[in-house]
């Protein structure tokens, strides 16, 4: 499977990991564009640790300098910059074991300069800057795998330009310094790169600058040179785990400001700096020691105002995600099948309910499509229907523990999509659906033995769109399209047959595919159709009978979404807004609480109308 454009495949990284073809992290840092003093769009290449001159590398897709740069381990990104003469909203991206020419990533959401950058293995952050004709406290967000646009994450402290980034292995993000109008600043701010939200105070370095380098082991973080506003030499350092002031590290070996900085896990670089002309000379330190810096090699030319990128800093994990020999049933795995990502897809994607963060890619359904329906034991996750375009009687199974490609399991006794779906440890419930008339028809089959559906009984009201959750005993089916939006909700008893029964209604009426959720308590609706995007979510008590009660709000109106849950949290994902179709955005709740949903990370590629299920579940609790 290729990985051009998306996070790596699981199946693909735990081949090359056995195979020592993983890339692991390296030594590879790369100096992009900059100005000598014209804006140039060259890009060279030093190795961290060995002291020679940077070689050609390629070049950027236009000159620009002042930009931000980052990477993980295989791809490096040049962010915005000045351009003569204004700055750029473009990003472009080279990958760190091919030499060549950087090529299109997309753009950021404005023009910005004077910005830094940080990444993880999967994410990166572009905080702060200068967009003409003031200095901004924005952080955006990007997949570094995956080509696209920058989406908003968070804001600074404050507003200020020139601030510089970098990042620890536990994902902790610090942006210090900068200048904000009158003054420059010594603000160390702090958040984490996988949870979307405002920074917060760190501490102060040690001398207010602006345009300095920022270097980083998995544990420390050191910044050297910048502007007072005249040259600085001065280095100082953080430990990322705690909070407060930087201390003193050392000296350069000159006066110097927008030096490019490069890290590997122990030595950090200052190259291509200002000190009253362009200079290619170059300043490495040991970052796990503290003492005065060393001079490195230079630069192909002489120039400043570079940025960089490297494929072995601090920031980065060594971490190959791989199907896991001690995965245990119940643990929180929640699946992803199918959707639409702009076309059908096929793709099934895995994440942990109980840690924020991103999907990962494991295997495919026999064939591309969305409107799917999804349900699970503890042991095998199921997959109904849906629409490839036309509309399937298909129902597939995965094995839970071991991943991978589905498997054929039976037939629904309809073909349908868009219908409903719950389950307990033993059986599969699927409710109404689009035939493509509305269907009004229950079917259920038993989740441990391949086989067809057998009729179960029938719905209060034939509708689609439906959400389905579940206690160990009893099955919601929340709203749907009948064809109007619905606020229907009817109950079943998981392991009898026969009709549903009117249980109350929505708090509006709503079509919220699957995007139901239940602990073995209490059953969510999450947002939906009403027919304009919704961002309520209310709740029932699954054992009693009544109308449904606001829990609160979701971090965006949205529908044609998706949710799955552990016995305690609740995860939306994707769909599409108003302004993004679709979206990328997951974000959770405690089951047991009322509020507002938090964010709780993105997906790998943006997507609508998915199936989801998870292991654990209200249905599969004891």
């Amino acid at each position: 499977m290729s990985n051009s454009g998306k996070v790596w495949d699981i199946r693909e990284a735990y081949k090359r990991s056995r195979a020592n073809s993983w890339p692991g992290k390296g030594d590879v840092g790369l100096n992009q564009g900059g100005t000598d003093p014209a804006g140039v769009n060259t890009v060279d290449q030093y190795n961290i640790s060995i002291n020679s001159t940077a070689v050609d590398f390629g070049d950027l897709t236009s000159s620009r300098w002042i930009s931000a740069g980052f990477g993980n381990k295989v791809n490096s990104i040049c962010a915005g910059g000045n351009q003569t003469p204004n700055s750029v909203v473009t990003m472009d991206t080279g990958i760190f074991a091919s030499k060549g020419n950087y090529t299109d990533f997309g753009d950021m959401s404005a023009p910005v300069a004077e910005m830094r950058g940080a990444a993880s293995n999967i994410r990166g952050v572009i905080a702060g800057g200068y967009d003409a004709p003031a200095s901004i406290d924005t952080i955006e967000k990007v997949i570094v795998s995956t080509k696209g646009n920058t989406s908003d994450f968070g804001n600074l402290t404050q507003d200020r330009w020139g601030a510089t980034t970098t990042i620890s292995s536990s994902g902790r993000v610090v942006t210090a310094g900068g200048y904000k109008h009158p003054s420059f600043q010594n603000t160390i701010d702090y958040y984490q790169i996988e949870h979307e939200g405002n920074a917060v105070d760190f501490g102060d370095l040690t001398t207010s600058r602006n345009n300095f380098s920022a270097m980083n082991s998995p544990t420390r973080g050191a910044f050297g040179g910048g502007s007072t506003p005249s040259y600085t030499n001065v280095i100082d350092y953080i430990t990322f785990a705690s909070t407060g002031n930087a201390t003193d590290f050392g000296d350069m070996t000159e006066n110097a400001s927008y030096a490019a900085s490069l890290s590997n896990t122990t030595r950090g670089i200052m190259s291509g700096y200002i000190n009253g002309s362009r200079s290619g000379r170059s300043n490495f330190i040991t970052i796990a020691t503290t003492g005065n810096a060393g001079s490195f090699a230079e630069l192909s030319t002489d120039r400043g105002e570079v940025s960089c990128a490297s494929n072995g800093h601090g920031g980065l994990s060594d971490e190959v995600q791989r199907p896991s020999v001690t995965y245990m049933p119940g643990s929180g795995r929640g699946f992803l099948f199918g959707g639409s990502q702009g076309s059908l897809v096929s793709t099934i994607n895995i994440f942990n309910v109980n840690t924020k963060g991103t999907t990962v890619d494991v295997g495919d359904l026999t064939s591309a499509r969305q409107d799917v329906t999804s349900c699970s034991s503890m042991t095998r996750a199921i997959a109904e229907g849906g629409l490839t375009p036309s509309k399937i009687t298909t129902i597939e199974s995965l094995e839970i523990a071991s991943l991978g490609n589905t498997a054929d399991f039976g037939d629904l006794t309809e073909a349908k999509s868009t219908a409903g779906s719950l389950s307990n440890r033993t059986r599969g419930i699927v409710g109404g659906g689009n035939t493509p008339s509305d269907s009004n028809v229950i079917e259920y089959f038993t989740i441990a033995s391949a086989g067809d559906a057998t009729d179960f009984g029938d719905l209060t009201d034939a509708r689609q769109a439906i959400g389905g959750a579940s206690s160990p005993t009893r099955g919601i089916f929340f709203g749907g399209f009948d064809p109007s939006s619905s606020n229907i909700i009817d109950y079943v008893t998981i392991d009898s047959t026969g009709n549903a029964t009117d249980f109350g209604d929505l708090t509006e009426a709503s079509a919220p595919d699957q995007a139901a959720v239940s602990s073995s308590t209490r059953g969510l609706r999450m947002g939906g159709r009403t027919p304009s995007y919704s961002n309520v979510i209310d709740y029932v008590t699954i054992a009693s009978t009544g109308n449904a009660t606001d829990f609160g709000d979701l971090t965006e109106t949205v529908g044609k979404s998706a949710a799955l849950s552990s016995n305690t949290i609740a995860v939306r994902t994707g769909g599409q807004t108003p302004s993004n179709n679709p979206t990328d955005t997951m974000d959770f709740v405690t089951i047991a609480t009322t509020g507002d949903a938090a964010d709780f990370g993105d997906l790998n590629n943006a997507t609508k109308l998915t199936g989801t299920t998870s292991d654990s579940h209200g249905g599969l609790q004891a």
